[in-house]
């Protein structure tokens, strides 16, 4: 939710915030001080009490995106009690509740911006060695732990960006599926 000028005191996260809204909506090229400071019922000068440029700016978004989109969502999954199979299931099931768009902005972002794709890269590696991880904790060999974990990933990565118009059940079903599938051992 964008805070307004007669909010509390606005801060560095709210910008933060406000420009990953605009980007998951519009894209990187729709970040610009200007709209932002509109959006927010601000002036341009609030944005450089917090920062010294826009690029500054899209260095904190991307650093928010990974930090909230992976870490926090592996720090969630490890609070959970229960083995790598449920901690794998509950992965699954978190990925059906974001709507990809945050994704999708970041990866088309990350087709034309070096330093963003190298992020990126980071992310997914990062997301990749969890999942394999569990996979391996749960038995299965480094190998087959890798292409079950990219197996996941990918899917749940390629459902993001084709815009797959599932309804909430049954994804849920069709997830709860997969990972009955990729944790089978024979």
């Amino acid at each position: 939710m964008i805070k307004q000028k007669n909010s509390p005191k606005l801060g560095r996260q709210d910008w933060i915030d406000t420009g990953l809204e605009v980007l998951a909506k519009n894209g990187v090229k729709s970040i610009r001080v200007e709209l932002l400071a509109k959006l927010m019922n601000v002036t341009k000068g609030s944005f450089y009490w917090h920062f010294k440029n826009r690029e500054e700016l899209l260095d904190a978004l991307l650093q928010e995106w990974s930090d909230r989109d992976t870490d926090k969502i592996i720090e969630q999954i490890e609070a959970i009690d229960g083995d790598a199979s449920s901690k794998l299931l509950y992965l699954f099931e978190l990925c059906c509740e974001d709507d990809g768009e945050l994704e999708k902005a970041v990866r088309a972002w990350a087709t034309n911006d070096p330093k963003a794709a190298t992020i990126l890269a980071q992310v997914d590696q990062r997301r990749l060695e969890y999942t394999r991880d569990l996979f391996l904790q749960l038995g299965f060999t480094p190998f087959e732990a890798m292409v079950r974990a990219r197996m996941s990933y990918y899917a749940a990565i390629g459902e993001c960006t084709l815009n797959t118009q599932i309804n909430q059940e049954e994804r849920l079903a069709e997830v709860r599926l997969q990972h009955a599938i990729l944790t089978y051992r024979p």
